[in-house]
């Protein structure tokens, strides 16, 4: 598979889209522009008129609020103590708080979506920015108490997560019963399916890269594959979407969870290369450092490539769909939606593509540290 075209295709088209938004909203600035300089100067008359007009229909202006597409995005792509459904419906998680006085468990419905305050067993409780934060006696935030929280809630992004295990779940146990009751058969249904993917992980990632040993490696890198594209996959559902693999603390996890399965299994030629490179004496001060670097770099590139693509590609399907409110007319709609369309179909070879790229690498690392001298 040549990657350099899938990324060179990816960019491109990035690229257009990226233009033809920018393209857009110049239009709409230039109109307004235009808008304002055509305004001419009123008499008071004019003027009285207009405050006597504003003052009938203040109330409905001011009622509107303006759409502000950046905390629109940005709700919609951070994690919650609420899984958010549709219109005004939202799902309560369970808050789970630590605290100075023991374990504290209650709903997150009881926040009413931050409008309201918790009266907990140990202390007051407001959700303000997704945060919960402890309220003193004279209604004020008490920073000092909330810092001694720690925070263990159910959030939107980790029942998202431990619904991808439960369909990962079901889908390789049937996948495995499957196989113990049609030994030596051909596969059938979803087996038929999933038993290609398997054969190309261990066929194409696994084998060429890690070499004979791929075997003792091979659970955890179908775990990683699966568990990436599952995630990646939900995340494109309208209604039970979440960034998953769009947070960096989940990337973050992946990511070290790699670099010890690399350096554990690391032989004693991985190690030399580290600390007795074959240069010269003097460049060891500078090889050394450099190496003990490239043991945190690697899986650090792993993590910060998943969560910016993950969460990239989420910015622009919901910047797409925010222009029909930013221009707040309906023939901007088909633009907006062609190219939602477009953008979904995109992720979802991008959901595959991240799923393969983190797999891959991390065989690639794992053969790097397990690869015998020759």
């Amino acid at each position: 598979m040549d990657c350099n075209q899938v990324f060179v295709s990816k960019v491109k088209r990035l690229i257009v889209v990226f233009t033809l938004l920018i393209a857009f909203l110049s239009i709409k600035i230039d109109t307004f522009a235009q808008v304002d300089s055509a305004v001419v100067p009123v008499d008071s008359l004019v003027a009285g008129s207009a405050e006597a007009v504003s003052g009938e229909h203040g109330a409905a202006k001011h009622g509107e609020e303006k759409f502000e597409p950046t905390k629109v995005i940005m709700e919609h792509i951070a994690d919650s103590h609420m899984w958010h459904l549709w219109g005004h419906t939202s799902l309560p998680l369970p808050v789970i708080l630590y605290t100075a006085n023991g374990l504290e468990v209650f709903s997150s419905g009881h926040f009413h979506h931050g409008e309201h305050d918790y009266n907990g067993k140990y202390n007051n409780y407001r959700l303000e920015e997704d945060h919960i934060k402890v309220v003193g006696a004279d209604g004020k935030i008490d920073e000092e108490a909330s810092k001694s929280i720690l925070d263990f809630s159910i959030t939107k992004n980790v029942a998202a997560m431990f619904l991808a295990i439960l369909i990962i779940l079901i889908v390789f146990i049937s996948v495995a019963n499957a196989y113990k009751k049609r030994v030596g058969k051909a596969p059938k249904g979803l087996q038929s399916f999933i038993e290609p993917i398997i054969v190309f992980v261990r066929d194409d990632i696994a084998k060429p890269n890690i070499g004979h040993k791929y075997a003792k490696f091979m659970p955890y890198l179908l775990t990683v594959f699966f568990f990436i594209w599952f995630n990646n996959l939900l995340g494109l559902v309208p209604v039970f979407g979440a960034n998953v693999t769009g947070n960096i603390a989940l990337t973050f996890v992946m990511a070290l969870g790699t670099m010890i399965i690399v350096n554990i299994n690391g032989n004693k030629y991985y190690w030399k290369h580290i600390f007795r490179p074959d240069v010269p004496w003097w460049l060891y001060p500078i090889m050394i450092p450099v190496e003990l670097i490239g043991i945190i770099s690697k899986p650090f590139a792993l993590m910060i490539r998943l969560f910016a693509n993950i969460t990239a590609g989420h910015i622009i399907v919901l910047s797409l769909i925010s222009l029909i409110f930013i221009f707040e007319t309906l023939a901007i709609a088909p633009v907006s939606v062609a190219f939602v369309l477009f953008m979904d179909v995109l992720e979802l070879l991008v959901a595959f593509l991240q799923a393969f790229i983190f797999t891959l690498l991390t065989a690639l690392f794992i053969g790097m540290a397990v690869e015998e001298h020759h």
